[in-house]
Formats: C-alpha cells, sequence, structure tokens
C-alpha cells in the first residue's frame, strides 16, 4: 500500500497560491473593487469545492486552483455582461465612498499590456494567464480540458492578437 501525501489545509494553499488566484481576478477586472470582490468570490468557491477535491497522480494542486478560479471568472465575467452595474455614482458620492486605494507603480509597458489583454475574449485571457505564469502545455491543456496540440495552436493564435492589439496602442 503506497501511502497518500496529506492534503494540504486549505488556509495554508491559499497563502502559497493566493498571488496565482490574485492574477487571475487581475486578468478578468480592471477595476481594483471588482477584482477585489473576485478574489472573494474565488476564494469561497474553492473552500465549498475544498471538501471534494480529491489530488490525483502527478497533478499538482495548482492546477485544480487554476481551473476553479478560472471557471470562476469567466462565470463572474459572464454575470457580469448579463447583468451590468447601474450608473456611475457622481463625483460627490465617489469622494465620499471611496477610500484612497494605494497604487502600485506600473510601468507603461506593463499597462498597456493588461490593456491589450483586456480586450481579449475570456478564453483568451485563460491562455495568457496560464504563459505568463510559465505553465507547460501540459498542465495548460489538464486545465483547460483541451489537447495539448489544441493549447499549441491557440497560444499561437492569442500570441499574435496580441503582438496586433500591442502594435495599434
Amino acid at each position: 500500500m503506497t501511502a497518500v501525501a496529506p492534503l494540504p489545509d486549505f488556509v495554508g494553499a491559499l497563502q502559497t497560491y493566493q498571488p496565482l488566484l490574485r492574477r487571475v481576478a487581475r486578468l478578468y477586472c480592471q477595476d481594483a473593487d471588482d477584482r477585489q470582490d473576485l478574489f472573494q468570490e474565488i476564494v469561497l468557491q474553492l473552500w465549498r469545492a475544498w471538501p471534494r477535491y480529491v489530488p490525483q497522480p502527478g497533478a499538482q494542486l495548482s492546477t485544480w486552483l487554476y481551473r476553479v478560479a478560472l471557471n470562476v471568472a469567466v462565470s463572474n465575467l459572464r454575470h457580469r455582461t448579463r447583468h451590468p452595474a447601474p450608473g456611475a455614482l457622481g463625483a460627490d458620492a465617489l469622494q465620499v465612498a471611496q477610500a484612497p486605494e494605494a497604487a502600485a507603480f506600473e510601468p507603461e509597458e506593463t499597462a498597456a499590456l493588461y490593456r491589450a489583454i483586456a480586450r481579449l475574449s475570456e478564453v483568451d485571457k485563460a491562455f495568457v494567464l496560464l504563459y505568463l505564469e510559465d505553465r507547460p502545455y501540459e498542465e495548460m491543456a489538464e486545465i483547460l480540458g483541451i489537447t495539448q496540440n489544441n493549447v499549441r495552436v491557440k497560444m499561437h493564435r492569442v500570441q499574435e492578437k496580441l503582438r496586433q492589439l500591442l502594435v495599434r496602442r
């Protein structure tokens, strides 16, 4: 009988993979408040699914986390598209309602890349995220539920779209 590695505790997994989950939220939400809401929804869905998570031989926990996070992000995007938020608050209301945000400095190239990524489809964003995370095509295929060859083809197409968007900026 072979020993199965113990499942890490949920909080420990969140601490380890929080940057990954925040990057998913960053790619799918431009607004800081929306990003935080999406991040919280991802954490909630992970917590709900945690008891049913069964590690597969040779699979990494991050693969499962990506799959859940991307599914939540895409569902959230679809919901926001179907049910847009009400009109913007007036300037006076915004001053009262918004706490000052600690804006991190983003070089222009990074900001331009995020603007280009924002113009991609929800599926293409998932490819970009996994690519930027240096995930191997094998893991990308597993996360996205497609073949490695399909990942290669789609990655090439997404990279070409990004090149075109960045040239036009």
